[in-house]
């Protein structure tokens, strides 16, 4: 009589399958987990960053000829490229160039550090407190739809024509925008980490710095750059309208004095000059910034 025989699989390959199979698993998730990076040639960037605005500002510059050829209106209403940059040429002989720049950046900067400063507690406070928020949060939210201009009469009548005036618009215009900011970060901050930070000792300001401002960063950022807009345009609104010898020329100024004037090549020149004064603080101070959060959070590999 024969004998059958079964044969089962042996323990031990089954056991290098599966230890296989986990090593597969842990080297995909390494992989996804491993940010890949590498230094971005020049022609890349060039290409990338440099070139696009570039040729944007170009075909600006083309359009803007093609209407002066065109003869589509006088010529006292829309100078020629090259008579903005004869205003150029002779603010820069005359010394005045940088002195309009700075005296306006000066104000910008200083007012948006001050709004910074009160914004920032007061967006936390409206953030944490339920009472605040429903007391003031509302009217924050009005204040940051208000035009800033519409400070402007109040602000000189209470505060006359001097540099005061000028961080009061300043500060009713960017202090809301900063608040709300900070407050719609720490809208979105999950609860599981507040309750995490609380489980590990991190309640009150310890739990503020440590859990909450990191978590609302984005936000606050977001708040931050919307900030200073409301900043520049506060300032350009008070320059343009309060005139005084003893607030000097900043940009604002300079503007209506062209338009007292009827310099169209000056106007022309002082709009460029906001312009490119409101692109390089982006460039230079809020776009690292927000690339380096990014960055810290993985979303950004370059």
């Amino acid at each position: 009589m024969g004998s059958t025989e079964t044969t089962t699989p042996a323990p031990r390959e089954g056991a290098e399958r599966d230890t296989h199979d986990l090593a597969g698993l842990e080297a995909g998730l390494d992989a996804l987990d491993t940010v890949q990076t590498r230094r971005t040639p020049l022609r890349e960037t060039l290409l990338q960053k440099v070139l696009p605005p570039l040729t944007a500002v170009l075909l600006v510059l083309l359009v803007w000829q093609i209407l002066v050829w065109a003869k589509v209106t006088d010529s006292y209403k829309l100078p020629a490229p090259d008579a903005v940059w004869h205003e150029i040429e002779i603010a820069w002989r005359q010394g005045t160039l940088l002195d309009y720049i700075w005296t306006s950046v000066s104000r910008g900067m200083l007012g948006f550090l001050m709004a910074l400063a009160i914004g920032t507690p007061l967006g936390l406070l409206v953030a944490r407190v339920r009472f605040v928020r429903a007391a003031i949060g509302p009217v924050l939210s009005g204040l940051q739809s208000l035009p800033s201009v519409a400070w402007v009469p109040p602000a000189v009548i209470w505060l006359g024509l001097n540099d005061k005036m000028m961080y009061a618009v300043i500060l009713l215009g960017a202090v809301p925008s900063i608040a709300n900011g900070l407050v719609a970060g720490v809208d979105q901050v999950p609860p599981l980490f507040l309750r995490a930070g609380r489980t590990l000792g991190a309640t009150g300001l310890r739990g503020t710095w440590h859990i909450v401002m990191p978590a609302a960063l984005p936000g606050y950022l977001a708040g931050l750059k919307q900030g200073w807009a409301f900043s520049w345009r506060s300032l350009m609104a008070a320059e343009i309208i309060a005139q005084s010898p003893d607030l000097g020329m900043g940009l604002g100024q300079l503007l209506e004095a062209g338009r007292t004037n009827s310099s169209m090549s000056q106007v022309f020149l002082a709009i460029l000059l906001i312009l490119i004064v409101g692109i390089a603080i982006d460039l230079l101070i809020f776009s690292p910034l927000e690339r380096w959060v990014l960055r810290s959070r993985g979303l950004l590999v370059k």
